[in-house]
């Protein structure tokens, strides 16, 4: 959703550096018109201080006239103000006086969507994200790990979110999915981080399914996703990837919503269950049961994959 932005300011003849964690390194390198990627390796939650101090000193000498910080938080603005640079725009947010020096008031009813919020920041419309992928790499990696398409459909699943429980599809719904899927002839492939291994294994033990959890790095899932015919995401990051992929994505939404951080393309379909009780936007569920999850079926994102229009689902 940060890339939404870049666009808008390359058209300007603006130079773009990103500013990222480790673990978002892998996909800020695979944007267009992004110059050069920063690294900030602070563990979540530290003020890390030190590391803050010396990336500082180093983006310094790119003389930037401009910060966009796109978190809330106070140490997310700790190191654009370190770095002197001249110009710090972001929201007013957990008392960040001083250290931005040019702070938005939020205005939610006319910046519904996180992506609105983020354009923004840098007076720009937002433009649909868009990656660049290594279709090569991606049929060689599933060819490393045993997957050989021979011309079937490939349909990746993402079944994880960090956000916490109450965005993740059951693992038992993606795996009855995943036999929907193969019983058409379609190959299926699980993609995640380490933290889904537990995710992956379970659809892999219920399914033919090919469980790549944890065993690739980001932009390794960039290249993979980049092949598939199709993605059945969580909203999580990786369903962002893939739509900015232009890879039609089943988006299955539980206490979150598709009219705040909707899958940014025209080949998407958003899956929620209407019910008094969501969007609740919680980690876990409140009342306890989860209904806004379990009550999609395997069948209701067979049918948006129908609805996509991809071949073998």
């Amino acid at each position: 959703m940060a890339n939404a932005l870049v666009p808008g300011l390359a058209r300007r003849g603006a130079v773009v550096d990103f500013l990222v964690p480790p673990t978002t390194h892998g996909i800020a390198r695979r944007m267009p018109d992004v110059t050069t990627v920063h690294e900030l390796n602070v563990a979540r939650g530290a003020l890390g201080l030190r590391e803050r101090l010396e990336v500082a000193s180093r983006i310094r000498q790119r003389r930037f006239d401009w910060a966009i910080v796109l978190p809330n938080s106070w140490k997310s603005a700790l190191a654009p103000f370190l770095a002197g640079i001249p110009r710090r725009t972001g929201f007013t947010g957990e008392a960040r006086f001083g250290l931005l020096n040019d702070r938005r008031k939020l205005d939610v009813q006319n910046l519904p969507r996180q992506v609105d919020r983020f354009a923004s920041l840098a007076n720009v419309a937002p433009s649909n994200p868009r990656l660049e992928a290594n279709a090569l790499s991606g049929e060689e990696l599933l060819r490393r790990f045993g997957l050989h398409l021979g011309g079937r459909t490939l349909v990746a699943l993402c079944p994880g979110a960090e956000y916490g429980p109450s965005k993740r599809w059951p693992a038992e719904r993606f795996a009855d999915l995943a036999r929907r899927l193969a019983g058409t002839g379609a190959a299926v492939c699980v993609l995640g981080s380490v933290r889904d291994a537990g995710l992956g294994a379970t659809i892999a033990a219920g399914s033919p399914a090919l469980d790549l959890t944890g065993k690739t790095k980001l932009y390794e899932v960039v290249d993979i996703l980049s092949v598939a015919d199709a993605a059945v995401t969580n909203d999580s990051g990786l369903m962002h990837v893939a739509a900015a992929l232009d890879v039609p994505v089943v988006a299955i939404y539980g206490s979150t919503t598709s009219a705040f951080t909707p899958p940014l393309s025209s080949r998407a379909v958003a899956i929620g269950e209407e019910l008094p009780c969501r969007p609740c936007f919680k980690r876990e569920c409140p009342l306890g049961h989860l209904a806004c999850l379990t009550n999609i079926s395997a069948q209701r994102a067979m049918d948006a994959l129908h609805e996509l229009g991809v071949a073998g689902a």
